[in-house]
């Protein structure tokens, strides 16, 4: 029993669910026969410097990983700038700003363990002068690597850095490093508030009915990061990740503002075209009327500034 197996997804996905999937995959059990029209998400080039001024902004470095500069802090969201997640699955699309590139970070920020956010080659690259706020339990993955500065909270604690909180929010998700740990640390979501607005990362999460009490307790949100890929089979991801259908209803329910897209185009993870995250998310946002100034379906390396434009 995992020390938080009582908040964890249902129904758990284990082994033998794995192994009827990738049998499936190879007998083509379910296939879609559509193919990808894309080789990854679009990227453009940025040097760094739109991020080193004093401005509010927030960056897609790609899947779930952002720089996010607010209250004149530089904070990163599930950092990962590996050429592959855990040396196996490989990167279809460069980082959107070189490590190098990138001013120095001053907090870090991890949803949960699972390998494609919490990096342990990224995170030491960072090195130890960086504070990490994790949820509970995850504080001795760090410090094993060296890194001491680290916070850890519960579902609707906050800690403070500067001008900025940073509060960890449910999500429906689960944990798992090893074999042997499965929910011993806990996952979530963030909520991160400075002087220029309030900012959300949903990390992974299935859909569920958390996300209006999200809104409720920590809104208005202003930018909303949600994920929209890795999806399919849908009988094996529904307990654990949104589809873009899920994906939009968790933006209304959360009563935001703007919809920021992540978690698509990176990595190959799942059996969705690579395409079709972002073609699904913009019809469901033209069908339900919103809009289209608030859906950013971002470039990796794309920089956006969080003016009062974009909150209003």
């Amino acid at each position: 029993m995992g020390r938080f197996d009582d908040r964890a997804t249902r129904p758990a996905r284990g082994p033998r669910d794995l192994l009827r999937w990738r049998l499936d995959k190879l007998r083509g059990v379910g296939a879609s026969g559509e193919k990808d029209e894309i080789a990854g998400a679009p990227r453009r080039e940025n040097d760094g410097a739109a991020l080193r001024g004093p401005e509010a902004s927030l960056t897609w470095i790609g899947h779930a990983s952002f720089a996010l500069r607010l209250g004149g802090r530089m904070t990163a969201i599930d950092p990962i700038w590996s050429e592959r997640i855990q040396g196996v699955v490989p990167r279809l699309v460069a980082p959107g700003v070189a490590f190098e590139a990138t001013p120095p970070i001053e907090t870090v920020l991890v949803s949960h363990n699972h390998y494609d956010h919490l990096d342990l080659p990224t995170l030491k690259r960072i090195g130890p002068k960086a504070r990490y706020v994790v949820p509970l339990g995850n504080a001795a993955v760090l410090r094993e690597a060296g890194l001491t500065e680290v916070v850890e909270l519960d579902w609707w604690q906050t800690h403070r850095e500067g001008d900025v909180e940073y509060t960890l929010v449910p999500a429906r998700h689960w944990s798992m490093r090893m074999p042997w740990n499965r929910n011993d640390m806990l996952w979530g979501g963030w909520v991160i508030r400075g002087p220029e607005g309030v900012a959300y990362h949903s990390g992974d999460t299935a859909a569920f009915d958390g996300f209006t009490e999200i809104g409720k307790r920590c809104g208005p949100i202003d930018w909303a990061m949600l994920p929209i890929g890795a999806y399919e089979p849908r009988w094996f991801m529904e307990p654990q990740h949104m589809n873009p259908d899920d994906a939009v209803a968790a933006f209304e329910a959360l009563g935001a503002r703007t919809f920021v897209a992540m978690h698509w185009g990176t990595f190959k993870l799942t059996d969705e075209p690579l395409h079709q995250p972002p073609v699904r998310t913009r019809a469901l946002w033209a069908e339900r009327s919103h809009d289209p100034a608030r859906l950013w379906i971002m470039d990796v390396g794309e920089t956006r500034r969080l003016s009062a434009e974009t909150r209003a």
